[in-house]
């Protein structure tokens, strides 16, 4: 293993000896962590805790770990989009693998299993709302992982291609540059087990224009949405559009983490319809993952 060392302008610490945005301390952090978008939605998991050891807020960063059936576990809001999993990623691998006294990577390292629990939009007619589905491909039209070393050898460069060349974005210099990671295997196998959706996800850079929803501005491609409906790879179809999945399965796998989402449909973008009073079914989802976690 190579030698690293880390100096204070990249490795941030606070004069209490906690990461920089999330003001969590290496001992305060569980192998086992639940990622969810809501800050709000941080004290709906820790409910379910036996016990708790630390409440920490930051910003949109909230931070619980606790015990649930016996398991230490450690949940945390990270806000809307990939770039705030780029983040908390970042600081959580530091948090379980960088010596915060001598700014070294240390020797022994240590692989967090992370879920990020959430809500998206159905892409497909067997995905109406409350289906609860899994992401088991994730493709990121946010272009983070691009930003890193090794992106090509953890991604599906052939359904990257294929995409491009049924998106019509090939030799577009406007278009995104899709990445395709896959999720952890025996991660997904063990949350989504019978009775999910075992998606292929789009992550997107936004909510409205990135998902094909216009408002007042008109979108660079009225008929995105449609391609991404109608395409298929190998028998399987893009079931949802999310915004963090493909950023946290990817920097999961370069860290070498496991990772997978899990969301809950509040909104069928085929067949037009949404459900807002989706707060009041996500905890069943949200106990669902912690018993398979």
């Amino acid at each position: 293993m190579i030698d690293q060392y880390f100096p204070e302008s990249e490795l941030i610490i606070n004069a209490d000896g906690s990461i920089f945005h999330l003001h969590v301390k290496p001992e305060q952090l569980a192998d086992k962590v639940i990622l969810v978008g809501d800050p709000g939605r941080v004290a709906l998991v820790a409910s379910h805790f036996e016990a708790k050891e630390c409440d920490v807020c930051s910003r949109e960063f909230h931070t619980v770990t606790g015990t649930y059936k016996g398991k230490r576990i450690t949940v945390v809001s990270t806000g809307i989009g990939c770039d705030n999993i780029d983040i908390v990623m970042n600081e959580l691998d530091a948090l379980a693998n960088i010596d915060f006294s001598t700014r070294h990577v240390k020797t022994q390292l240590k692989q967090l299993e992370l879920v990020r629990i959430g809500t998206c939009g159905g892409l497909q007619p067997y995905t109406p709302t409350g289906t609860f589905i899994c992401s088991e491909t994730s493709i990121g039209f946010d272009g983070l992982l691009n930003f890193y070393a090794g992106r090509n050898a953890v991604c599906d460069l052939a359904l990257e291609r294929d995409l491009l060349n049924h998106l019509g974005w090939t030799g577009n210099m406007c278009a995104p540059a899709p990445y395709v990671i896959n999720a952890d295997a025996e991660l997904v196998e063990r949350i989504a087990a019978d009775d999910m959706v075992r998606g292929m996800t789009v992550a997107c850079g936004g909510f409205f224009g990135p998902q094909g929803r216009q408002l007042r501005v008109p979108l660079a491609d009225p008929h995105q949405n449609e391609k991404i409906e109608s395409y298929e790879y190998k028998g399987k179809r893009i079931t949802n559009f999310e915004m963090e999945s493909s950023a946290l399965a990817g920097l999961a796998r370069l860290m070498g983490h496991k990772a997978t989402t899990v969301c809950m449909v509040i909104a069928n973008r085929v067949a037009g319809k949404a459900n807002t009073g989706y707060k009041n079914n996500i905890d069943n989802l949200i106990k669902t993952v912690l018993d398979r976690f």
